[in-house]
């Protein structure tokens, strides 16, 4: 690659285009820097914080970073664009889709840590019921997605508190409403990333030896000018079974605007129609194969089969013989967990396949555009709820349940909708290893490595941590309806973290070496906690060990310290025998 490449990102600072990334005389503001020190044009320094460790998103991936940055003695700066860490349990109100044994293993011991928090949050602070309170697994929503459906905001306060230590001695600080706008790079180096608080439009620059992308899109790898892909690759790129034909950079899955609600019998909470309902009430989705009919209503494309498949809604709770009740789903409170009268009703999320988002895309497009796609996801998440609330079938025969109410208190903002969009995919990183539908795909195993049914998924000899969920891949911006498939339960390779070329930034999210298929089972909420982890650790070894992050990979002496250091502090490598 030439070395005087300028990358096309480019930031506004102060009316002036700044070309950020691959560049070989380091510049930041367009100025030669003295010294290595970002600074501003005139005689006063930009406002300049510097730590061992800068992470740039503080969702999942990046808490757990963090925390395991901190733990092994290293300073952390850690941004959120948000006013809530947590990401997809929190500001995009997830609960969490978890595997089977989640209970037992399947994660690292930092996120059962977590699982437990919460569970003992809810015994400590919340008048339960002596049945529920003594429950080992408490589930406080009951909801059938997860054993473990919760409130945004206890995320939040639970993940505080296990970061809470470092922030009091000053190891950690945590910049929240502060957004990734520019980097200063020299060759293969980051030095600096440059953030901009959301409502102050004041500049920070943050400086130190290692970088993470911890972000929702993985915003710093076009401002770094790190080498990632997008989209779909093709079938000829990967000889993945379920890639497509030809390659669509601009491919990416549906994102949702979550929101919460509850029911309020007897109550009209209906307002005025939304902001484009007139045309989500008529919209029959385009994709290939057919989608089931209209967007909103009862019925979808079965993601397995993809033939028409009902669907059921009823607040009350109650059990729909044959049907799902989608109410029941993401509930995150369930009434009869707690005390007398301490809830009017239960409380539920709607992620739902009714709410996927896939005319727009929000990956490589403008702020603007990024800003206007997400409010078209909120109109239709806003039409959604208007739709329950006046239109949907009731097993009685009637229509509409005008008591349902937004819970925007619930999601800590004034509309009821999430803080932000729940992102299934984002851009990934070009790395020393890919993970390819071959590796972990039960079919495409099966006919490439010449396994029997029900084989492992490919052992790797460097995994830094394992995971599972199935690949599913939601209805895309390309027009495509859902693929879903068995995976096998995988283990998380280090090649998959470490880019191909610059030196010092470390992916932590959805933004690793994934392929678009493969990256639907690598992309939910203990396997992103689980990266976080790994890519915290590798920091850490990589430091007291005065080596780079490739040479452990390279050399099987340095990866062997590692993985006992991984192991040792509670990270499990290969899944156990059955």
């Amino acid at each position: 690659m030439n070395r005087r490449r300028f990358f096309s990102c480019v930031a506004l600072m102060g009316g002036t285009a700044v070309a950020c990334g691959h560049i070989k005389q380091p510049l930041f503001n367009g100025h030669p820097l003295p010294n290595g020190h970002p600074e501003k044009r005139g005689s006063s320094k930009a406002h300049e914080l510097k730590a061992d460790v800068v992470i740039i998103g503080g969702g999942m991936g990046g808490c757990a970073a963090a925390l395991a940055c901190c733990r092994n003695g290293l300073s952390v700066l850690m941004t959120e664009e948000t006013d809530w860490i947590g990401g997809q349990l929190s500001q995009q109100g997830v609960p969490p889709d978890e595997h089977r044994w989640i209970e037992t293993h399947g994660a690292p011991q930092s996120y059962h840590d977590y699982r437990n928090r919460v569970r003992d949050y809810y015994r400590r602070n919340y008048p339960m019921t002596a049945d529920a309170r003594a429950r080992v697994n408490l589930n406080p929503g009951n909801g059938t997605v997860s054993r473990l459906c919760h409130e945004p905001r206890v995320a939040v306060a639970v993940l505080y508190d296990m970061l809470s230590p470092y922030l009091s001695t000053g190891k950690l600080q945590i910049l929240t409403d502060y957004k990734a706008k520019s980097a200063y790079v020299d060759g293969d180096r980051v030095l600096g990333v440059q953030v901009q608080h959301r409502y102050t439009g004041n500049f920070m620059v943050l400086t130190g030896d290692s970088f993470v992308d911890a972000t929702e899109c993985g915003d710093l790898l076009p401002l770094t000018g790190t080498e990632y892909i997008t989209g779909t690759e093709s079938k000829h790129d990967t000889g993945e079974l379920h890639a497509p034909e030809e390659a669509n950079p601009k491919n990416n899955q549906a994102f949702t605007v979550c929101f919460a609600m509850d029911y309020q019998p007897g109550r009209n909470n209906v307002k005025e129609p939304p902001e484009g309902y007139n045309f989500w009430i008529n919209y029959v989705p385009d994709l290939t194969p057919p989608w089931s009919g209209k967007l909103l209503d009862l019925s979808y494309s079965d993601p397995r089969t993809l033939a028409p498949k009902r669907l059921g809604f009823d607040p009350s709770g109650k059990n729909l013989d044959g049907v799902l009740n989608l109410w029941n789903y993401r509930r995150i409170i369930h009434q009869n967990n707690f005390m007398g009268a301490t809830y009017e009703g239960d409380i539920t999320i709607v992620n739902w396949p009714q709410n996927d988002y896939f005319l727009g895309n929000l990956i490589d497009v403008s702020e603007d555009e990024f800003q206007q796609t997400v409010e078209r996801g909120k109109q239709l998440s806003h039409s959604l709820f208007y739709w329950l609330q006046t239109e949907a079938p009731r097993p009685d025969g009637g229509t509409g349940w005008p008591g349902l109410r937004l819970r925007g208190d619930i999601m800590g903002t004034e509309d009821g909708m999430a803080k932000y969009p729940y992102v299934r995919e984002s851009r990934r990183i070009k790395a020393e290893f890919t993970v390819l539908e071959e590796h972990v795909g039960a079919e495409n195993r099966k006919m490439v490595a010449g396994e029997k049914e029900g084989a492992k998924a490919a052992d790797f000899y460097d995994s830094v941590g394992i995971g599972y969920y199935h690949i599913d891949l939601h209805p895309s911006t390309g027009g495509n309806n859902y693929v879903d498939f068995p995976s096998l339960p995988f283990q998380i390779p280090l090649g998959a973290l470490l880019p191909v070329r610059v030196n010092n930034l470390l992916p932590a999210n959805k933004n690793i070496g994934t392929t678009h298929i493969t990256n639907g089972c690598y992309r939910l909420h203990p396997v992103e906690w689980s990266i976080g982890e790994a890519v915290g650790q590798l920091i850490a070894f990589s430091r007291s060990s005065n080596v780079p992050f490739k040479a452990v990979r390279a050399k099987s002496e340095l990866l062997r310290d590692f993985q006992r250091m991984l192991h040792e502090q509670g990270v499990e490598t290969v899944w156990p025998a059955e």
